[in-house]
């Protein structure tokens, strides 16, 4: 099955046994993955069991969407770095 890395990210929060979360860290860290690669692969695969189809944020543009260079006044965006986007937490410890 083939999937396109997703460019853009949201937070999803949920409530779970403290039990049952550190056993699935300890699996994952066992097969070198990250819980959030299991998380991300297990949701890709429910959207698809229930027949769910969607396109990853910000994959159109990565894949040359027609509209994504009438969006942008015909040149091409990059993604992240080029905004000066951190992940949250990522402040570099000054202040601004």
């Amino acid at each position: 099955m083939l999937h396109t890395m997703e460019l853009k990210t949201a937070r999803l929060t949920l409530l779970i046994d403290p039990a049952k979360k550190a056993a699935f860290e300890r699996l994952c860290a066992s097969q070198d993955v990250t819980p959030s690669q299991v998380v991300r692969r297990l949701i890709r695969e429910y959207l698809a069991a229930h027949g769910v189809q969607y396109v990853p944020s910000g994959a159109a543009d990565a894949v040359g969407d027609d509209d994504a260079g009438r969006r942008t006044g015909g040149r091409r965006t990059r993604v992240g770095a080029a905004r000066g986007t951190r992940a949250k937490g990522a402040s570099g410890g000054g202040a601004r």
